[in-house]
């Protein structure tokens, strides 16, 4: 190929129609470590397709496998092998900058900590994203501020996190996952951290996204958040235990 421009990855045209169809399909993924002379499986040939607008819980207890397979999801780490296409591009293959540009652009992430900054207001907090994607500074606070209205938070806007609740963090920790308007919500334990009236009230909104048109996929090791999402799947020593409709 003449000139430094890099060959964009394209479309897989032998894939079957139900990776065409999902917004995320890992194929037969294999995720190993070599701990010594040892190899451990994390993933084990798992194989799980997700459509656009489908809300899924990845559910499994400690060491199941479920936080390797959302560190996949997130492109936050690669595969040993076997293929994962996100909207029918094979991300496998990769480099850093260009997980990192889907990361930026297509993935929302809300983790259980909320990761505020403590000395920023939620405003600030919410245009960070936009910060690192170097847009201009109007439209970050337009558009951040456009983000807390979404979770019921715009006045609360000039608020640090220690002036506000748990439950308000982690709306503010929603409203940046969603100002860059990612086409996936990846949530990891996101109620870990609240009283379970609090937590309630987060899935319910989880739930309103979801009505808005968000893909939503929730990593959790309780079965009540679970029963929120549409679809359960289970994972168990990085295999798929089960996978099916959750019974609300």
């Amino acid at each position: 190929m003449q000139g430094s421009e890099q060959p964009k990855i394209q479309k897989n045209n032998v894939m079957g129609n139900l990776a065409a169809e999902s917004v995320i399909y890992l194929e037969d993924i294999y995720r190993v470590y070599d701990m010594g002379t040892e190899r451990v499986y994390a993933l084990n040939g798992v194989t799980i397709p997700i459509k656009r607008n489908e809300y899924v819980a990845l559910m499994g207890p400690s060491g199941s496998g479920k936080s390797t397979l959302m560190n996949l999801i997130g492109c936050l780490d690669t595969p040993s092998s076997g293929n994962y296409y996100f909207n029918g591009t094979n991300v496998a293959g990769l480099d850093d900058n260009e997980l990192a540009e889907i990361r930026n652009k297509e993935i929302g992430f809300v983790f259980q900590t909320f990761n505020l900054l403590p000395r920023s207001d939620a405003l600030h907090n919410v245009e960070l994203p936009l910060v690192y994607a170097g847009v201009k500074k109007s439209e970050r606070i337009e558009r951040a501020y456009e983000a807390l209205q979404m979770v019921g938070l715009a006045d609360r806007s000039t608020h640090k996190p220690n002036e506000m609740s748990g439950g308000q963090r982690q709306r503010v920790a929603i409203a940046r996952a969603l100002v860059t308007r990612p086409s996936i919500l990846l949530a990891d334990e996101p109620t870990g951290n609240l009283d379970s009236k609090t937590g309630e009230d987060i899935m319910k909104f989880f739930g309103e996204l979801h009505q808005k048109g968000n893909t939503i996929i929730v990593v959790t090791h309780e079965e009540d958040i679970a029963r929120h999402a549409n679809r359960i799947v289970r994972i168990r020593d990085g295999k798929v235990e089960s996978d099916g409709p959750s019974q609300k």
